[in-house]
């Protein structure tokens, strides 16, 4: 197999989930996704992005009708990608999480990613994680502003 599996080796800093990952004919893994229900190419951002939306949805019950996954933007006449957005209630934004490998660090660089992204979709709360660390942010009306949060918001 040439592809390099050793991030499903790396310890992340989330809870314990059981993922049905399966080898495909041309030897890569894939892994279900049980949100768009079908086998996705396992690689290490995907591997990140699972486990956050596991957390979502079994830790803080966010309903799995309000995520949109992997869907294209336009900024700047430029098409983008963002990773998960979760919306409220009414359909509105309420937070774009970035997700990136685990042996990417996060940097003021992937925050202002998910910032040029969010120019677009205005959601209130932002997030990135490399599937180590996790960072939370809200938009602070009065500054203007995103400030860090100490944890994932509450929908």
């Amino acid at each position: 197999m040439e592809a390099n599996y050793s991030f499903l080796q790396e310890p992340l800093n989330f809870p314990k989930f059981d993922f049905r990952i399966q080898e495909e004919k041309n030897g890569k893994l894939s892994i279900f996704d049980a949100l768009r229900k079908k086998y996705l190419i396992l690689t290490p951002e995907e591997w990140v992005r699972q486990h956050l939306i596991q957390v979502l949805i079994q830790k803080y019950n966010y309903p799995k009708s309000l995520f949109a996954l992997e869907k294209g933007l336009k900024y700047n006449q430029l098409q983008k990608r963002f990773d998960v957005l979760v919306h409220d209630r009414n359909g509105a934004p309420f937070l774009l999480i970035e997700c990136k490998s685990p042996d990417v660090k996060l940097t003021q660089k992937t925050i202002e990613q998910v910032c040029v992204y969010n120019k677009t979709i205005k959601s209130p709360y932002l997030g990135v994680s490399n599937g180590k660390q996790h960072m939370f942010l809200e938009f602070e009306e009065s500054s203007g502003k995103f400030v860090q949060l100490k944890g994932l918001p509450i929908l």
